[in-house]
């Protein structure tokens, strides 16, 4: 039964985003990517010249007009994510952000029109790829493929541990708590997907914002979940004669954070992924059809996901499985909080200082700012301490458990030897 709601709302999931994508996503009225690169390449010399005036302000207005109104609002952005890479379309938006920055320093002409030049140079290069590529029927598979897997994949890790603990746990009946949250998020991804697709040029930081709000609120959850669960494994371990359950029943608090938890992944990956099938379908000139097949296989890829984690969870013992859970969800949690810094960066909410040496890694959450690298890093530090805690706890756990059982281990005799 609850296999069946699982693979009824991925196949609702599927209806939704197919649905929205047709309707509710106009192509612009460019025929090749660089015809939209000629525009921003405009837009940039114009930032240039207001910064000469000495109104950094309206320089930096324009700037944003070029990723606002053309990067992002015509698909450009999620056309390289999806046939290029994640790490190159976060290369061309800090390049944004850094064009911005210069001008905010003042910076001499040369540096602010360098940087400029470098965005113009990065969307011409991306351009080029693009429109070079002859359409495919594969391409545009391995496009749509490609989208429903990245974007859904984390959803489905999340989701599907948490199902698998609590039914792990003895607490099977719990889990329709988690699945309706799944659901909800689903219509709630609906509903935000129309509101970011209507926002214009002029209010996209909103977009950039309310995504990043939202990232920063799963970390949270993500990491007090994670927390808990870990608390669990030592007692899990140390309460087998209830027949592998853990002790007490899980309290209703803990159960909407579960539920929580599992709409927040759903809901953060729900609406991207309308927004990039919208481009994808936008960007496709006739394999319409290889979008649905790549879309319909992709969510047969994130069904299987789900089962082997459902199933195989079940043969493993306790206090692995809890631990490995629960580091799972604090591994996530330190990649949203990157991702989620990011989204704000990107709605001029938080400031991008760039650290050289290191490359963006999209997937991770990783990304070459101190404003992204120091919060993980606490993070990180939060977590290693917490498990340190816990290891501490689990010691005295186990020393009371011994001393309550009478389980002590018996002092060695002497060894006898013949007379």
């Amino acid at each position: 039964m609850r296999m069946r709601k699982t693979v009824a709302s991925i196949i609702l999931m599927v209806v939704v985003i197919g649905v929205f994508s047709i309707t509710a996503f106009a192509a612009g009225d460019h025929e090749t990517w660089n015809e939209v690169v000629d525009e921003m390449e405009a837009i940039a010399d114009e930032a240039y010249d207001i910064y000469l005036t000495g109104d950094i302000q309206a320089a930096k207005d324009k700037v944003d007009v070029a990723y606002y109104g053309y990067y992002e609002k015509l698909g450009f952005e999620k056309t390289v994510m999806a046939y290029i890479s994640g790490n190159r379309a976060a290369t061309v938006e800090y390049q944004f952000s850094y064009a911005k920055k210069a001008m905010t320093a003042g910076s001499p002409k040369d540096e602010v029109r360098a940087s400029l030049d470098e965005l113009v140079a990065l969307l011409r290069e991306d351009a080029n790829r693009l429109d070079g590529k002859k359409e495919s029927a594969v391409g545009v598979f391995l496009g749509s493929l490609l989208i429903i897997t990245r974007e859904g994949f984390e959803a489905i890790i999340i989701v599907g541990a948490i199902i698998a603990y609590l039914i792990k746990s003895g607490n099977k009946e719990k889990t329709r708590a988690v699945y309706w949250g799944s659901l909800i998020a689903l219509g709630a991804s609906v509903v935000m997907a129309i509101i970011l697709n209507s926002l214009s040029a002029a209010s996209g930081a909103n977009q950039e914002i309310i995504e990043g709000v939202t990232m920063l609120i799963a970390v949270v959850v993500l990491f007090y979940v994670s927390n808990w669960m870990v608390g669990k494994a030592e007692s899990a371990q140390w309460t087998r004669y209830i027949e592998g359950k853990v002790q007490g029943s899980i309290a209703t608090g803990s159960v909407f954070s579960l539920a929580f938890a599992a709409f927040l992944a759903v809901f953060r990956e729900g609406a991207e992924t309308i927004l990039f099938y919208q481009a994808l379908l936008a960007g496709t000139q006739t394999y319409f059809n290889m979008v649905w097949i790549g879309l319909a296989v992709g969510c047969v890829a994130l069904v299987v996901i789900y089962l082997l984690i459902r199933f195989l969870s079940i043969k493993l013992p306790l206090k692995p499985f809890f631990l490995g859970t629960s580091i799972l969800l604090f591994a996530m949690s330190i990649s949203f909080v990157g991702s989620g810094i990011k989204e704000l960066q990107e709605g001029n909410l938080i400031g991008v200082t760039p650290v050289s040496g290191i490359s963006s890694i999209d997937i991770l959450g990783v990304y070459p700012t101190l404003e992204t690298l120091i919060p993980q890093a606490v993070l990180l530090a939060v977590t290693i301490a917490m498990f340190v805690i816990q290891i501490k706890k689990w010691k005295k756990a186990r020393a009371l458990n011994a001393a309550v059982s009478g389980d002590v281990e018996e002092p060695q005799q002497p060894e006898h030897k013949g007379l």
